[in-house]
Formats: structure tokens, sequence, C-alpha cells
């Protein structure tokens, strides 16, 4: 019996530490062109952190060991990566990315909407995180492309890359802007537009379209 525990402490002790298993790389792609008024900014950034607060969002992405990105986009040559990849295993991880993404300051001001740009600059950052198994991006904008790369080309490229691309449409000036992303930004299974009649709508919105993304995900992990 004594030998039986001793071996049992030892085998214990030599098992491997288990690891977190990633099941959601998602990746938040806000808008902040010259169209973005600052307040406009503000909203964004306060409606995300609040949509990722949220209790079944929050206990989605926790159960999904998720791992978030923030970026934010304008013009050609215009990304910039404003939080990088972050691991939520645990409400009190959530808590702190939602904070930093409510306190983030504005990149850029002044510049056009360059959504083919924006897409492919995220694509690539999905190579920081092959062993998540689902990839996503997670897109806001407020306005057609109108610089660079034709966010349909890429459609291809996304495709074999397993990356899938939601949007939300603020449609504060462009009424036919949700359309216009199920035309040529969204791809993927499932890939789905979200519609904002304006800013003030954007916090509900952006919350409702966590809530179909994330829980899709923890529907499919049960």
């Amino acid at each position: 019996m004594f030998t039986l525990r001793v071996i049992s402490v030892v085998l214990s002790l030599c098992a491997p530490v288990s690891v977190y298993a990633c099941d959601l790389a998602l990746l938040l792609a806000v808008d902040v062109s010259g169209s973005v008024e600052s307040s406009e900014f503000r909203i964004q950034m306060d409606g995300l952190a609040d949509g990722l607060r949220d209790p079944i969002v929050s206990d989605a992405l926790v159960r999904a060991q998720a791992k978030v990105m923030l970026v934010q986009w304008t013009g050609s040559s215009r990304q910039q990566i404003t939080i990088p990849w972050t691991a939520l295993h645990s409400f009190p991880e959530l808590e702190a990315f939602a904070n930093r993404v409510q306190a983030a300051p504005r990149e850029w001001r002044n510049f056009s909407t360059a959504i083919g740009e924006a897409l492919a600059y995220s694509m690539k950052e999905f190579q920081l995180v092959p062993d998540c198994s689902r990839h996503l991006i997670d897109l806001s904008g407020d306005g057609y492309s109108n610089e660079g790369i034709e966010p349909a080309t890429l459609r291809p490229k996304l495709r074999t890359a397993k990356i899938t691309v939601n949007a939300i449409a603020i449609e504060e000036s462009e009424p036919d802007l949700t359309a216009y992303f199920y035309e040529n930004v969204i791809v993927g299974d499932g890939a789905f537009v979200m519609s904002a009649s304006g800013f003030d709508d954007y916090p509900d919105s952006i919350r409702r379209k966590l809530l179909r993304e994330v829980t899709q995900q923890t529907v499919q992990l049960q």
C-alpha cells in the first residue's frame, strides 16, 4: 500500500501541466476614419467595453479561453494595434481588458476609409494565435471603402485562412451600408452584418453582435 501511494505521488508530480486551450481568437477592428467624430469614437470604445462586460458575453469568452486583440484602422497604411493579443482565462483578466479598451486613446482623426487594408492587416495577426481553433474579425465601420484594396478581393484569402469576418454597419450617414458590408466585407460560415442606425445605437448593437458571435462558440463547446 505504501509503495502504491509513493508511486501515485511521483506520477502526479511528473504529469504534464495542463495548458489553456484557446477556442476563439477575436480581433476587434474599430473604424477611426475622418467621418468619426471624437465623441463618436468615445461611444465606440465605451460601448465595446460594456459589451465585453455583459455577463453572457464575458462568461462565453472565459469559457472559450479566448484571445482578443483591439485594432484601430482608417486609411491605407494606417492600421494600429491598440491592445495586442490578450488571453482571457478569467473574469479579472476580461475586466482588465475591457478597462484598457475603454481608456484607449484615438490613433488618427482625419483620414480615409480603407476597409480592405484593415482586413489585410488584421489577417496577418492570426499567425500569432495558431493554437486557437476559431479565428474571427469583428469589424465596425460607418462608410464605404474609398481607398486601397477592395475588401471583396480578399474574400478568397480569408476563406483559405479560415478567418470569419463579421461586421457592424453604423448607418449614421450611409443608409445602405449594411447591404454594402454584406456584399463586400463579411465572409465565412455563418458570417453576418449587424446594423446600428447611428453611433447612439452602437453600444446596444455591438453588445448584441458579441452575444451572437461568442455564444455560438459556447454552444459548440458544450
